[in-house]
């Protein structure tokens, strides 16, 4: 039934030294209550009934922050008399066996990135032009040859405090770990003082096939046949789910 396996692999320091609940897990465990609580019938037409917003749940995988993370994000510090960017991790338990790929360094350049690497990005705007911190991620993703993965916020339930910054990356051949750069969600919270807990829901992650593609536009009238169905079963309930949409598997 399976044809293909994504493997997460870690440290056996960081390993033994965590829960099997920080694990990377089908990011199919983590649908929100609201969704969940929602009803779909005739006569109240939900979301809950859409397929491709419910795909975007359970699509992938997630990685969770692997420790608490501080976060003070412009605010204003005494000591050198401007608004500042300040994050620092603590210590899982106690333990600095595995400080090679998660936060338990000091070394400020291997946790941020300077706002001039993105200049020009509304990305710089939304961080409030100061520095980006980076989490660092304990695990290293593979994949089968000719497969991508995709790495983004948890698609229409990421956490309101920040998001990633999304990328794609070879993981049948880059054999080490990838790390997140984040964006402080400025828009909402001018000034940011918090904790991003452990287990905190971080990364989605969407294996792929690397394929070539060619783009081609057709058109088609209103009165042909397809639309009329098309229009047609778009307004009964379920039909999408019961006639075109594919069950996918995630494990």
């Amino acid at each position: 039934m399976f044809k293909n396996t994504i493997t997460f692999s870690a440290h056996e320091d960081y390993v033994n030294n965590i829960d099997s609940e920080d694990y990377p897990v089908p990011i199919k465990t983590n649908i929100p209550e609201w969704y969940k609580k929602l009803e779909h019938n005739h006569g109240l037409q939900t979301i809950k009934g859409c397929m491709p917003f419910l795909d975007t749940l359970t699509t992938g995988y997630l990685l969770k922050m692997p420790q608490d993370y501080r976060i003070n994000h412009n605010v204003f510090n005494k000591e050198i008399n401007k608004m500042d960017s300040f994050a620092h991790s603590s210590k899982l338990d106690g333990n600095y066996l595995f400080t090679r790929q998660i936060n338990l360094t000091n070394d400020p350049v291997s946790q941020v990135h300077n706002p001039v690497q993105l200049k020009g990005s509304p990305y710089l705007e939304k961080n409030k032009n100061l520095p980006f911190y980076k989490i660092l991620n304990p695990w290293i993703i593979k994949t089968p040859p000719g497969y991508s993965c995709l790495f983004v916020s948890p698609l229409n339930n990421e956490d309101d405090r920040f998001t990633i910054i999304p990328g794609i990356v070879d993981t049948d051949v880059f054999t080490h770990e990838v790390n997140f750069p984040i964006v402080i969600n400025g828009d909402k919270y001018e000034n940011l003082r918090t904790i991003i807990k452990k287990g905190t829901p971080l990364v989605q992650v969407i294996p792929f096939k690397r394929d070539s593609w060619k783009m081609k536009i057709e058109k088609y009238k209103t009165n042909d046949v397809i639309g009329k169905k098309m229009m047609y079963f778009l307004k009964l309930l379920h039909i999408y789910k019961n006639k075109f949409w594919h069950k996918k598997t995630w494990t």
